[in-house]
């Protein structure tokens, strides 16, 4: 029978820790904060986190997710305590993560089963942006992990990209930016490694339909399964009662072609199981969240997690 590997993302809503750091804007996140961040709901909260990422695919695939990207971790010690967490210390997972610059203090960051995916080479990118008065504005870094999945070489990009708080049009230009970087990066793979295979995956801010993801497909030669997902009753987070697919996950055509790879497509879907949503009131079937404003509410995450299926031939 033919072996099944499950590569997802989460956006897993603000993962800080306890201590206050004087380098980030962290302070909402403390004991005696307004939100009252306790090592409690922190616990809370790891626990919850860990049981949905051991579950992700549980209906194809016989076990948790072999690659997945996260977005809005502090550091990397609240990774570390992520796979250290209830679900997730029994398999053997590992971490790549970088600080960023960026100004809320939260990075993206990969977590991996080392038992089938073997990396070889990490490196974060920066995005390039400036403010009004040209002062640099600095945001979440663009990772690159290169490995082996199975024996098979793959390079994963994860993202997480300028959120549009100030307006849709107003903060377009900062994710197309992103979508440059990781255009520029895809270029330098295309020219250092024969026929690589790519999977770009991420908190986009954008729907598949945005100009910053269409270029990626335009320019990369990337292949957006979750355009065929997105619809009006369904996406990875929901926004006045609204429906959007941000988080997302492209290959390269490659992963098509036989003869270039051992793996070919076999499903890509947004992990929304019950479980993960509110149960009732007017904000039922949205995702169940850590927090709504400064009320606790002791959910997952606002987001939903994003999955591929890659199946071996």
């Amino acid at each position: 029978m033919s072996k099944k590997y499950t590569i997802a993302f989460y956006n897993i809503e603000n993962l800080f820790d306890t201590k206050d750091d004087e380098h980030t804007n962290d302070d909402d996140f403390l004991p005696f904060s307004a939100k009252r961040w306790t090592t409690k709901r922190y616990e809370n909260k790891l626990r919850k986190l860990g049981q949905v990422i051991s579950q992700i695919g549980e209906d194809d695939v016989d076990m948790p997710p072999s690659i997945v990207g996260l977005a809005e971790v502090e550091n990397r010690h609240v990774v570390k305590d992520l796979i250290e967490s209830k679900y997730l210390k029994h398999y053997n997972y590992d971490i790549v993560h970088y600080d960023s610059s960026d100004e809320r203090g939260i990075d993206v960051a990969l977590i991996y089963d080392k038992n089938v995916f073997e990396v070889s080479h990490s490196e974060p990118f920066s995005v390039y942006l400036t403010k009004e008065d040209g002062s640099r504005d600095y945001t979440r870094d663009v990772l690159l992990v290169t490995g082996r999945l199975n024996g098979e070489q793959i390079h994963v990009i994860v993202n997480h990209w300028s959120s549009r708080r100030q307006g849709e049009k107003e903060t377009e230009h900062k994710r197309l930016a992103a979508a440059d970087t990781v255009n520029r990066i895809i270029e330098v793979l295309q020219k250092n490694y024969d026929d690589p295979k790519v999977i770009v995956m991420g908190d986009f801010n954008d729907t598949p339909q945005n100009n910053s993801l269409l270029s990626l497909e335009e320019k990369s030669k990337l292949y957006n399964p979750f355009k065929k997902i997105a619809t009006y009753d369904k996406g990875s987070l929901n926004h006045d009662f609204e429906w959007h697919l941000f988080d997302q996950i492209l290959i390269s055509t490659n992963f098509f072609d036989a003869k270039s790879t051992q793996f070919n497509l076999s499903k890509a879907d947004v992990f929304n199981s019950q479980f993960l949503t509110q149960y009732h009131g007017k904000y039922k079937g949205q995702p169940f969240r850590t927090y709504v404003g400064k009320r606790y509410k002791g959910g997952y995450s606002d987001h939903f997690p994003v999955y591929i299926e890659l199946k071996e031939d």
